[in-house]
């Protein structure tokens, strides 16, 4: 029996079971069936990349695909729950009442990251880097990264600043794309941190879509260019306000790297998991020892 998982863009993720073998020795599989329209060199570049990055804890990995036949079919490892966004939307009442939930979502935003330095070690760019591109297996730990249809491999290209691509606001996700898209027609690995600071702002709102005042994409676009940014969410901790912040900055060039990014996000870690809250000052017992 097929479970729904993920319906996107170009594809639809199912939870399915193998019947009558394994796929590279797993039972339970993530089937991704790609729409009729979607061309079939798209899909031959995305599972291209998919190979390039291998195997790594927090992306979505590929086990094999069919695009002989359609339906193109890209068979991926096993996950438990759908996309971290519809994953907060259907917890966010319980979620709330979590004394430690800021410990909770800096530890997926930390994973999250991981999957985003891999990709740069690899010189890869996603390019559509959102809440609703994260698959949940265990949360908060066991985060994937997937939906590769837009990425970009720069191993072979010229430059290995970014891309330059034409702005069609029909396919590209502009409320998690950069100012320099829309001005100068370029994305690069800081476009990616760009959308990484858009992705934590959705965590943080709980699925909330960005801009969410704005209604159409020439307002989102101008707005965006003009210098706008997403307020702070209510009850973020100061230093993930702080790291989004720095992911939005203009020029890019002043944003940090997913290497600086996993580093401060193993700070507040390292910080929540050192001290510890007693439920009163008053039931601690302190103690003059011997000098």
């Amino acid at each position: 029996m097929q479970v729904l998982l993920k319906a996107g863009r170009e594809g639809v993720y199912y939870k399915a079971k193998m019947l009558h073998s394994t796929c590279k020795g797993y039972t339970n599989v993530t089937c991704k069936l790609i729409k009729e329209a979607v061309p079939k060199k798209k899909i031959e570049r995305e599972v291209k990349i998919l190979r390039t990055l291998g195997t790594h804890k927090n992306l979505l990995q590929l086990l094999d695909w069919n695009i002989t036949d359609t339906p193109y079919t890209l068979i991926m490892e096993s996950v438990n729950c759908g996309t971290l966004r519809s994953f907060l939307q259907v917890n966010k009442e319980r979620l709330k009442r979590e004394s430690n939930l800021q410990t909770l979502l800096t530890t997926v935003a930390y994973h999250i990251a991981h999957a985003m330095l891999h990709l740069s070690s690899k010189l890869v760019i996603h390019c559509d880097l959102a809440l609703r591109n994260i698959m949940v297996n265990s949360f908060p730990s066991e985060v994937k990264l997937t939906e590769f249809g837009l990425a970009r491999d720069l191993t072979y290209m010229r430059s290995r600043r970014g891309i330059q691509k034409g702005v069609d606001k029909n396919k590209v996700p502009l409320r998690w794309y950069p100012p320099e898209f829309f001005q100068h027609k370029t994305y690069s690995f800081k476009g990616d941190v760009w959308s990484y600071g858009i992705l934590l702002w959705e965590m943080e709102t709980f699925g909330t879509l960005p801009y969410p005042d704005m209604a159409t994409p020439d307002e989102v676009i101008r707005n965006v260019c003009s210098g706008y940014r997403n307020i702070d969410p209510e009850s973020c901790r100061p230093e993930i306000c702080q790291l989004m912040r720095s992911c939005w900055l203009d020029p890019f060039s002043l944003r940090p790297s997913f290497k600086d990014i996993v580093r401060v996000l193993e700070n507040i870690l390292e910080d929540d998991h050192d001290y510890v809250k007693l439920e009163s000052i008053d039931q601690a017992f302190f103690v003059r020892g011997d000098r």
